[in-house]
């Protein structure tokens, strides 16, 4: 995928204000549509996060609306706003739970009333990013850049390990965590991340900050694969490569050079011994409160069972 220059990347963002401009400018400048929905993406999600809220204080004028015969879509175009969104706002303002919302959306056939079901299909056919499909979308997405990096170190008969290898043994894991380190372009190289996402300023600084500052801290020097690419000049901190798919499966890891230690990660499942505090006495207690009878304990409440089916 091609790195883009701010002023490139910034004209596409703005170019796609709605789905039909992805296959519109993929055409008109030969792009790969799927790199195009990345960015489509950064932009609806980005522009819902800040605007959710104020939105929010028109639901009231909405279900009105709705209640009148404006349909969801309707209003979310209204609104410049996601479809999958707007439904939410209002079916929740008519108490509507979160598990039958979510519920109607995945089967839609299922739901008895045909205004809601004919509206909930309208919805789903016009919001590319927060409906169910749109969720598939990205998680395939994703387990394709996996894959990907997967393939590239089974290449290079590299081991490793992996998120799922790692659960609960770190507090943040990379997507994998050499078991030896490699040298790329003269640095050591220590764990890798996949991001199946194009690297723009503001995903760079989220993803350094909540991220790859704590990889380096916790296991040393590695690498940031953006598959759709990344702003070009993008700056990293200290022990952190930004590289882009294709420049990342051209490269060849290394041996150290002369000199440098290749000692093996500790591994996870045998940490340090730690020496157990000395065992406290629990205080003894009174002869009044030994012979006192015990308070009842309050019997569990059970929870709220959601009997709603469909809205």
């Amino acid at each position: 995928m091609p790195n883009l220059t701010r002023e490139a990347y910034r004209s596409l963002y703005e170019s796609l204000a709605q789905y039909e401009d992805v296959e519109r400018l993929s055409r008109e400048k030969g792009l790969d549509p799927e790199l195009l929905m990345v960015i489509y993406t950064h932009r609806v999600t980005r522009d819902a996060t800040k605007r959710y809220y104020v939105v929010m204080k028109h639901v009231p004028r909405l279900l009105r609306e709705w209640q009148r015969g404006k349909s969801y879509v309707a209003l979310a175009r209204e609104l410049g706003f996601p479809p999958v969104l707007v439904a939410q706002m209002i079916e929740k303002h008519k108490q509507t739970s979160r598990r039958a919302f979510w519920d109607g959306f995945r089967h839609p056939e299922a739901i008895p009333d045909a205004r809601l079901r004919r509206e909930v299909l309208e919805v789903l056919e016009n919001d590319w990013i927060y409906s169910p499909r749109g969720g598939e979308i990205q998680r395939e997405r994703g387990v394709k850049g996996e894959a990907r990096l997967a393939r590239w170190l089974q290449r290079h008969g590299l081991t490793y390990r992996t998120e799922k290898d790692l659960r609960g043994k770190f507090s943040k894991t990379p997507d994998a965590l050499l078991d030896h380190p490699v040298w790329i372009r003269g640095q050591r190289v220590s764990w890798i991340e996949s991001k199946a996402n194009f690297g723009d300023d503001v995903e760079l600084r989220r993803n350094l900050r909540k991220q790859l500052e704590p990889y380096v801290r916790m296991f040393g020097e590695g690498i940031v694969v953006y598959w759709y690419g990344h702003i070009e000049g993008a700056q990293g901190i200290p022990g952190v490569q930004i590289l882009d798919g294709d420049t990342f499966e051209t490269l060849v890891p290394s041996g150290p050079p002369p000199g440098a230690s290749e000692e093996p990660l500790p591994h996870p499942s045998a940490p340090a011994p730690v020496t157990p505090a000395a065992p406290v006495s629990p205080p003894r207690k009174t002869a009044e409160e030994a012979s006192a009878t015990p308070p009842a304990r309050p019997r569990p409440r059970r929870p709220l069972v959601d009997r709603s089916a469909y809205f």
